[in-house]
């Protein structure tokens, strides 16, 4: 059996000891080399065989968002972010994420060593997910939305912070959109965002894989780069249209009968919270045939019990295409199984949701 070669890359040295332990204990895994920052990482690039890299985001010489483009833009290879959790380390990895790294690992705080053996089978399993995914240079920016028509089964706007509109800015949903996604999520759901209007008349609900401390980043990442207004969900908030909601990491998001959005902290289906089936289980009760439901590019199954569903109420769906995922295994499952009403390119999903907010009008 080949292993999978990777590329350690961390300014400090007991970090690159214990990350490099991890690594070397798992048969199909082997620590190539090690990096101390980003020129040392680049440097051994040119002469190593690599197979994925993890990279620190905060580094001295050339910290982790310089040294992930040159690797993006030289080498093309699968990157796997460690991330403190810290608010500007949160931030960082957001824009890691949408320059091209397939997932991150946050790094843990207290008792180092003990934190991170523990956190070894995350690191491990992103490795192996990095090494399958398709890597994808950063998209430009949509100029337009397109208009050509949907096809089933088809072979930097500069940062600027900007306030939520209030609620009396926007008329209560009757209509609402649910999107699913993991490995690779981030970068797919901000393309999906820039291409929708600040007037869709329907609320958006965004159940993205990703741990607590990062959810907020990415929510305001995503108001400030999106027409939308998007926020990370709170017990009670009001769905609206043209607003955007994400599921906060740690925490399952469900609409109830008061049509507002409710968390808990019920046990993890198929290992995970928040879960995107059980956000959109929840919602036919509620919306009837009004719901789009979308799975975009993520590891596993989750999002194809909530599509069933979706498609069973008489609502609309939608799954990422395999050229364009990451990891083509959530919409993969939701096509073979007989769920997706449409299959589209990342490029073509916003328009896909606006053409199918249209026909629930």
């Amino acid at each position: 059996m080949l292993s999978i070669k990777v590329l350690v890359v961390d300014d400090s040295a007991f970090m690159r000891k214990v990350i490099s332990e991890i690594i070397n204990e798992e048969p199909d895994l082997t620590v190539a080399a090690t990096a101390r920052n980003g020129e040392d990482a680049l440097s051994k690039l040119m002469t190593l065989p690599v197979d994925v890299v993890t990279l620190d985001v905060e580094m001295p010489v050339l910290d982790g968002l310089a040294t992930l483009e040159a690797i993006m833009e030289k080498h093309a290879l699968p990157v796997v972010m460690l991330s403190s959790l810290t608010k500007r380390s949160s931030d960082v990895t957001m824009k890691a994420l949408a320059l091209g790294a397939i997932d991150f690992v946050p790094k843990p705080s207290g008792s180092i060593s003990l934190d991170l053996k523990n956190a070894a089978q995350e690191i491990t399993e992103k490795i192996r997910a990095a090494h399958q995914a398709q890597v994808r240079k950063a998209p430009r920016r949509p100029a337009s939305v397109p208009t050509e028509p949907i096809v089933v089964n088809p072979p930097k706007t500069a940062f600027k912070a900007r306030s939520l509109r209030t609620s009396t800015e926007l008329g209560a949903s009757r209509i609402v959109v649910s999107i699913g996604s993991s490995t690779g999520g981030p970068r797919a759901v901000e393309e999906v965002f820039l291409r929708l209007p600040a007037d869709l008349r329907a609320a958006v609900l965004v159940t993205q894989h990703m741990p607590k401390g990062f959810t907020k980043s990415f929510a305001e990442r995503l108001n400030n780069l999106s027409p939308l207004s998007v926020k990370e969900a709170q017990e009670g908030d009001s769905l609206r249209n043209g607003l955007a909601f994400i599921a906060p990491g740690d925490y399952h998001m469900v609409v109830g009968p008061d049509r507002r959005i409710h968390l808990n902290q019920n046990p993890p289906v198929q290992y995970l919270r928040p879960a995107a089936d059980v956000t959109m289980l929840s919602l036919p009760a509620i919306f009837g045939s009004k719901i789009i439901g979308v799975v975009l590019t993520g590891m596993g199954r989750d999002g194809a019990a909530g599509m069933a569903a979706i498609k069973a109420s008489g609502g609309h769906t939608i799954a990422q295409d395999k050229a364009t995922s990451t990891i083509y295994s959530m919409p993969r499952v939701v096509f073979e199984e007989g769920h997706a009403d449409y299959v589209l390119p990342i490029d073509r999903v916003a328009e896909g949701i606006i053409k199918l907010v249209n026909t629930c009008l």
